[in-house]
């Protein structure tokens, strides 16, 4: 039996690779049931001020399509607590790089409250979509 039941986590996932993989992978490894949530473009936008390379129906479908994930979601916010009033997990899967930022510390308060953790994964070094962009020439 798994550590967690449920899961969750959430990204961009454009032009996907390895790291994300890893991401997953490693989620999946501790909970029975892994919900995905997919940055919409909209959302991208607004916080990156730049449009994904992959449209966001298209980013849905890569991600549906892998043995790790059990459900896909669109992410239209930021907000995990929203996220979880609707998807009831028990563990948030994030990356090690939002660790002691002061809006997941908050987060990690208002969570403990409701029995859900929050796991930091370590980003897979070398690659990130930047990287690949970066060597394509984007």
């Amino acid at each position: 039996m798994k550590q967690y039941k449920v899961g969750y986590t959430t990204g961009v996932y454009d032009l996907f690779h390895v790291g994300h993989l890893n991401i997953l992978k490693r989620a999946k490894a501790q909970c029975d049931y892994l919900i995905v949530g997919v940055s919409t473009d909209e959302l991208v936008m607004e916080y990156k001020q730049k449009r994904p390379v992959i449209p966001f129906e298209e980013r849905m479908e890569i991600i549906e399509g892998l043995k790790y994930v059990d459900q896909v979601v669109p992410q239209k916010n930021r907000d995990k607590y929203i996220a979880w009033e609707h998807f009831l997990f028990n563990v948030l899967f994030v990356g090690d790089d939002w660790k002691g930022d002061a809006l997941f510390m908050k987060l990690e308060e208002k969570f403990k409250k409701v029995d859900v953790d929050v796991v930091y994964f370590p980003y897979t070094a070398g690659v990130s979509s930047t990287i690949v962009k970066e060597k394509i020439g984007m």
